[in-house]
């Protein structure tokens, strides 16, 4: 029998950001699935606790959340960085595949932000599917991005007049500074802006937690403001046990 399984975006965080879309299918499903990072990261149970708000708050009756065990992925700079997210996508199919095995009915996984941007949803369902132990039907649900937030609260534009925007990440800023002019950065847990070779030569601003109660905002000039930034990023982490930050930079 086929089972649907929705990829929710549930937005960054705050319930009313949350579609009507979602809501909808949230109400639909038998039980959510969520990676549950808490056994390697412990601080990281507040994420938890949040998609448990969102899901009471628009769900009639009890809603049933199933933890999956999120596999820890190697960050130490692997020499074969694209391998070793491969490998680490597919642990992750293997424990969501185990989870669907063993609970019955429709599902969703509840996704921060956009399931289509950067995030590995997409590719997950995918490799269950692919791999053929449960037979889905996949359904991608959008939401609001953190990128979409970064913008509203700063109250810009995120590309110049008739211009591109480039969507990075803090890996690969670097280089692409040197040939693009407005770049939205994102999984960027050096803040790497500090290291551009020119940074009178950028504007910045930046965002941490966004939508949540807590979140914090900087602005200005990049040679003003990095230091602020990145003090302000370190106080977030300490006070929830994560950050999620995300920002534009902009040549003068």
């Amino acid at each position: 029998m086929t089972r649907r399984l929705a990829l929710v975006g549930l937005g960054p965080g705050d319930p009313e950001l949350v579609t009507a879309q979602a809501v909808r299918v949230l109400n639909e499903v038998a039980y959510f699935l969520v990676a549950d990072k808490t056994e390697q990261h412990p601080g990281t149970a507040d994420l938890l606790a949040m998609r448990e708000e969102i899901c009471a708050r628009y769900v009639t009756g009890k809603p049933r959340i199933v933890p999956v065990p999120d596999p820890e992925r190697d960050r130490d700079d692997p020499a074969d960085y694209g391998a070793a997210v491969q490998d680490w996508h597919e642990a992750r199919a293997v424990a969501f595949e185990r989870a669907l095995l063993d609970n019955e009915g429709d599902a969703a996984i509840l996704v921060w932000g956009d399931p289509a941007l950067y995030d590995s949803a997409i590719r997950l369902a995918h490799r269950i599917v692919e791999r053929g132990a449960v037979d889905l039907t996949v359904e991608v649900i959008p939401g609001l991005s953190s990128i979409q937030l970064l913008a509203a609260r700063h109250r810009l534009v995120l590309n110049t007049v008739g211009g591109p925007v480039t969507v990075t990440t803090g890996r690969r800023l670097l280089d692409d500074a040197a040939s693009h002019d407005n770049l939205v950065v994102v999984l960027d847990g050096a803040l790497t802006c500090r290291r551009l070779p020119d940074p009178d030569a950028w504007h910045l601003w930046w965002g941490a937690n966004l939508g949540s109660a807590d979140e914090k905002l900087v602005a200005g000039r990049l040679s003003e403001v990095a230091d602020v930034a990145w003090r302000a990023r370190s106080q977030a982490r300490q006070a929830r046990g994560w950050v999620m930050d995300t920002y534009l930079l902009r040549r003068c």
